[in-house]
């Protein structure tokens, strides 16, 4: 039997990082009272998060995110106000989050040191991928749960077996949006959420059936695709489109040329990422010799998604929806 280490957010660390961030005349320091949820309301939670026992006593004041998935779900859920730190964005914000994060520190490009992350004294650490909490990084989860920080990650990334969604699924996702919204005491909003993205997932026109499509993720030698059991097929699925390498049992996957080639699939979806753009692969597709005879590149049946989007989070529903829409124009 596996013992897990509880992470404990008690109302004294909430009280000792309210008094390290600033006084009570400090109007930039959120507080125990804040209207997007009170400990005198709220409910304890334990959740069992990548095999981690993760145990919220009072609602999270002090929030950092890492990674855009992170960032998105708690602005989506209107948690602005307890944002003391963000990092590793993969990506701007969507415009309608933008404004609400304008005033909330970016502690890093990248993940952040422990040194930079304490300094932004949170209470909480919110983290798109496991790997984010390491010795190197912001501090592995129990040397930060010993300094009375709790830990949480997208369990869309937990990548131990028992933990791993297989497959990932927007039931899924939205499972994740309410333990979001019950750690920190605003089920309410959550709840309103996932409403508003299952209705918007229900109101989709899915591709005519059999239409065929390839992920391109990364890579130029060697491409990187979306596989068959993550967020690249979850939202392939929804949009009625067929993924070449659904068979691979992985989230993604290093495919070879030849083998898309002999695919030929009828449209290529292109990551657009700001270290490996959409024009790039675009660029790469045509010129390549092979590449260049597939049906998609000679008939420019390209459509088109950004980075932050194609990561298990709140973007993904607004995925599903543009790939529709760009099918849709495409075919006219």
């Amino acid at each position: 039997m596996r013992i897990r280490p509880a992470l404990v957010v008690v109302p004294v660390v909430l009280a000792l990082s309210a008094c390290a961030g600033g006084d009570s005349t400090d109007p930039a320091a959120p507080s125990a009272t804040s209207t997007t949820g009170t400990a005198a309301a709220f409910t304890p939670v334990t959740v069992d998060n990548c095999g981690t026992e993760v145990t919220v006593d009072a609602p999270p004041q002090r929030i950092v995110t890492i990674k855009s998935t992170a960032t998105e779900l708690l602005l989506s859920l209107g948690l602005a106000d307890r944002m003391v730190g963000t990092a590793f964005a993969d990506g701007p914000l969507p415009d309608d989050l933008a404004a609400d994060a304008a005033d909330i520190p970016v502690l890093s490009d990248k993940v952040p040191g422990q040194e930079a992350l304490l300094a932004a004294q949170p209470d909480f650490v919110y983290a798109g991928w496991e790997s984010n909490f390491s010795a190197d990084g912001a501090g592995d989860r129990s040397t930060l749960q010993q300094l009375g920080i709790g830990t949480y990650v997208s369990p869309a990334a937990c990548k131990e077996a028992d933990y791993m969604p297989d497959p990932l699924t927007f039931d899924g996702l939205f499972d994740e949006i309410r333990e979001t919204g019950s750690l920190f005491g605003v089920e309410d909003r959550a709840d309103e959420l996932v409403t508003e993205q299952q209705a918007a997932l229900d109101a989709v026109t899915p591709a005519k059936e059999g239409t065929t499509a390839l992920w391109y993720s990364s890579g130029t030698d060697t491409p990187y695709v979306g596989a068959g059991i993550g967020a690249p097929q979850m939202i392939l699925d929804a949009a009625g489109l067929t993924n070449i390498f659904a068979d691979v049992h992985d989230t993604w996957t290093s495919a070879g040329w030849e083998q898309i080639v002999a695919a030929d699939p009828d449209v290529i979806v292109l990551v657009d990422a700001d270290w490996n753009t959409a024009q790039s692969k675009i660029d790469l597709l045509e010129s390549n010799p092979a590449t260049s005879q597939l049906s998609a590149v000679q008939q420019h049946r390209y459509l088109t998604l950004p980075f932050p989007a194609t990561e298990a989070g709140v973007r993904n529903v607004d995925a599903v929806v543009s790939l529709t829409d760009q099918l849709a124009e495409l075919n006219g």
